[in-house]
């Protein structure tokens, strides 16, 4: 790098698994710092007004107001990256000149691009240094839930499979199932794309803890997992791909 300069950067986003989502991809981007987060567009507004931030990563669909409606409020405000579940703003939100606009779940090396766009010409990383980036940011040995009143730690060689039940899911591990409240779609961006793979729209699993597969199910130990239509296609070329 040419310069030591960092970039500020502030977190807008209503779901806190999505904020910890991003709060760990810019931790692994030495150009950026993370100078605070945010539950609604209210408190972005005081935070933009108490400290200089450089690039907004912004959510659209929030309580009192949208993400969008933020934008139009703000007189000079800095590089926003959207970031969000839904893919029908992206028009409105081109018109209102942002950075990028990132559907959730979000990808390291999808979010690593959106802020090469934010970055100027001279800050920009070289190739050599955008792939050193990126294997650093190998998802972690474990991770973290909440459960029972406290944060319990889990392997992720341990899980098997994680099943989503409405606002919560259940992760089964090789020690048994914890039961934690999080988003299915936050929890899969989390988890390397490389170990883990989306069957179904209730099912994560472990790619090394599948015992056997058909067209139509998953096999791990007891457990029969369905893999859904719209699934189909990407896990079977998935799976084969993993067997060379």
């Amino acid at each position: 790098m040419k310069t030591l300069k960092t970039y500020n950067c502030l977190i807008v986003d209503d779901e806190p698994p999505a904020r910890e989502i991003m709060r760990r991809y810019i931790a692994q981007v030495p150009m950026l710092t993370l100078a605070g987060e945010c539950g609604n567009a209210l408190q972005a507004i005081t935070a933009l007004k108490q400290q200089q931030i450089d690039i907004l990563f912004l959510d659209i669909q929030m309580p009192q107001i949208s993400g969008l409606d933020l934008i139009g409020t703000l007189v000079n405000p800095p590089m926003i990256i959207l970031t969000t579940a839904f893919e029908q703003y992206a028009v409105k939100a081109f018109e209102l000149d942002v950075t990028d606009y990132l559907v959730k779940p979000i990808r390291f090396e999808r979010f690593l691009k959106a802020v090469m766009k934010a970055l100027p010409e001279q800050m920009l990383p070289s190739e050599t240094q955008t792939a050193a980036i990126v294997n650093d940011s190998a998802a972690p040995a474990f991770l973290y839930f909440r459960a029972d009143r406290k944060m319990v730690k889990v392997q992720l060689d341990d899980i098997l499979y994680i099943e989503s039940l409405k606002d919560y899911v259940r992760i089964h591990t090789t020690k048994g199932p914890l039961m934690t409240k999080y988003a299915m779609a936050s929890l899969e961006a989390m988890l390397p794309a490389a170990s883990f793979i989306r069957v179904h729209r209730s099912y994560l699993v472990a790619l090394t803890k599948i015992d056997s597969y058909t067209t139509e199910d998953i096999y791990i130990l007891n457990k029969i997992i369905p893999i859904g239509k719209m699934y189909q296609l990407q896990v079977i070329a998935s799976l084969r791909k993993a067997n060379g």
